[in-house]
């Protein structure tokens, strides 16, 4: 990091580097000159590297910020439990692939404006329909590590929770009757279960809105995660994410990608951002 960077970010007031509302003349710095090293999954819809291009509905959004802030995007694939890692360590410059925001996060990366919102859910076989935390009692449930609700799916009365490296093993292990159901990313689920019909699956969002399980039952927002120490890089990514909610084309990615939905494009509910890593009077953007 250039030695004038600390100096900067003691001028710059806070409301410039968390809204994304300002422009910068010059790009800012990255891990490696002239590029956006980026740590990604590759779990669709979320992220994907086709053809020399970010690809999935994150990194389409990152692709754009990469090609309008003229930065040659190098890929970094990785689990899901090593992307949070390799921010933290300035290995890449950001992370994305459906991460949902939480406070926890917050103290640990810089997290961008919300690029869509999701609601979770539980995906299970087509032979059952169920949609509560009730429904969870004494089943085998399998989830990602790292997941931020995993303390939450805990506190469910005999749940038996199994963790898996990739969404990919723990819908195996569905498939194979080893457990019984999956809480996973709701844009990954829906996209894969969409693709395979011959799964015989279904994913059903919670209809709880339980405030002691806020993280596995309220509205969430994906966003991208940054190192703490690149405040003018999130401010550029979030100058970009402002420009894609005030034309819509968020949602003109995820028509691409099954997210059709208006509960991906309009928040409803406790705006938990305002005060803890945004302005009080900071608001959710939406797609109108």
């Amino acid at each position: 990091m250039t030695p004038f960077l600390p100096l900067l970010r003691r001028l710059l007031p806070a409301a410039l580097l968390l809204s994304g509302a300002c422009a910068f003349a010059q790009t800012p710095a990255t891990v490696e000159p002239g590029t956006l090293t980026i740590a990604f999954t590759g779990d669709m819809p979320g992220t994907g590297w086709q053809d020399g291009k970010m690809i999935g509905y994150d990194g389409e959004v990152l692709q754009h910020v990469a090609d309008t802030l003229k930065l040659k995007v190098k890929p970094a694939l990785m689990e899901w439990s090593g992307t949070i890692a390799s921010v933290q360590a300035k290995r890449v410059d950001l992370m994305a692939g459906t991460m949902g925001w939480t406070e926890q996060r917050s103290k640990i990366m810089l997290l961008s404006d919300p690029i869509h919102y999701f609601k979770n859910g539980i995906t299970q076989v087509d032979k059952t329909n169920w949609t509560t935390l009730k429904d969870l009692e004494k089943k085998k449930v399998g989830t990602i590590t790292g997941f931020s609700f995993i303390p939450e799916l805990r506190k469910i009365p005999g749940l038996e929770l199994s963790l898996y490296d990739t969404s990919d093993a723990a819908v195996r292990d569905m498939l194979a009757g080893r457990i019984d159901a999956v809480i996973g990313d709701p844009p990954v689920m829906q996209y894969a279960i969409s693709r395979n019909p011959q799964w015989h699956l279904r994913f059903n969002a919670f209809s709880d809105n339980n405030p002691d399980f806020p993280l596995l039952t309220g509205l969430g927002q994906v966003v991208i995660g940054l190192n703490k120490d690149s405040p003018e890089l999130l401010a550029a990514v979030n100058a970009e994410i402002t420009k894609l909610w005030q034309g819509c084309e968020l949602k003109k990615i995820g028509t691409r990608y099954g997210l059709v939905q208006d509960v991906w494009y309009m928040p409803v509910g406790k705006n938990f951002r305002a005060g803890v890593d945004r302005p009080a009077g900071w608001q959710l953007p939406s797609c109108k």
